[in-house]
């Protein structure tokens, strides 16, 4: 059997420096340190720094006053921030920098007293944080078809945004379907868009286009993750979302040649290499990376833990 890997795959920045604020936090701090939210969606990553002594929590009632904070790369509302300050919990924030920059970009809209329409998934946490960074009217929509039910205020004084695991491809045709209605709208240009997204959903295309099966390593709750499989199927190509090699059914690669396999962005690198060993332990494989885009984006850690 064949093993192709797709490249870029994986971790993106915004991943690798969350799980590095909790780290150096834990070093600096002491354990406990309490987190809001699962600090990326990948319950092995969770499990690894709750060994660590980091403590995950739904709520901030649950975290004792003064106690070391860390907000998820997901990004928080300002009622969430400022609940933190009652508390006099010490925060630091994990918010990756380009969801940062939407929440920038919406406020600024606002300060022009444009309404905002916010493309992304309802209920997911970025959505949440982002919707509540922004002081005005904000309309969620993921769809093209939604545009037409839209009811602004002013459709003169219009701005869009979007989430940050969305990329070019999929907020295309919705964007395409607001400028047609709201001619005046205006929005971010389209290299505002997470190059981490934009990088593995093109790397899973042409994955799919060698594969006979593509495997995409992530949780369930991971929305670049599920992307990237619906990616792969939309190749004509069987996908299937895993979160570990334990997952794998062995029937899904009757009569498969050839297997492509990704990872969401924050999915750790060590999944793909158990999801290959356990391949291996079904017959030999030939493992080949697919050549791509080699990623060297860092983002610079918070002042709180600069020197740590």
């Amino acid at each position: 059997m064949k093993i192709i890997l797709a490249q870029p795959r994986g971790f993106c920045a915004g991943v690798e420096r969350a799980i590095e604020i909790v780290e150096k936090a834990l070093e600096k701090y002491g354990p406990p340190i309490y987190v809001r939210h699962e600090i990326v969606h990948n319950r092995h990553v969770v499990e690894r720094l709750r060994a660590k002594g980091a403590v995950f929590v739904d709520d901030l009632d649950e975290i004792p006053r003064g106690s070391v904070t860390i907000f998820s790369a997901h990004g928080v509302s300002s009622a969430v921030e400022d609940a933190a300050a009652r508390r006099d919990l010490p925060v630091i924030d994990a918010t990756c920098p380009l969801v940062s920059k939407v929440h920038s970009e919406g406020q600024r809209y606002a300060g022009q007293d444009r309404e905002i329409i916010l493309v992304g998934h309802e209920g997911h946490p970025e959505i949440e944080g982002t919707m509540g960074r922004i002081n005005g009217r904000v309309y969620l929509i993921s769809t093209a078809a939604e545009v037409a039910a839209l009811n602004v205020g002013n459709p003169s004084k219009l701005a869009y945004i979007t989430q940050t695991t969305l990329s070019v491809d999929d907020t295309r045709a919705v964007i395409d379907a607001l400028r047609a209605r709201f001619p005046d709208i205006v929005g971010p240009d389209t290299k505002d868009i997470c190059y981490a997204t934009q990088n593995r959903q093109r790397a899973v295309r042409q994955l799919a286009q060698h594969a006979d099966v593509v495997l995409v390593v992530g949780a369930a709750n991971s929305s670049n993750s599920n992307r990237l499989r619906e990616i792969a199927a939309e190749q004509g190509v069987a996908a299937y979302l895993i979160a570990d090699a334990d997952a794998l059914q062995p029937q899904w690669l009757e009569g498969a040649a050839t297997v492509g396999i990704t990872a969401g962005a924050s999915a750790p690198e060590e999944l793909v290499q158990r999801l290959i060993d356990r391949l291996g332990e079904l017959g030999a494989v030939e493992v080949e990376p697919l050549p791509g885009i080699t990623e060297n984006v860092r983002f610079h850690m918070p002042r709180e833990l600069a020197e740590a």
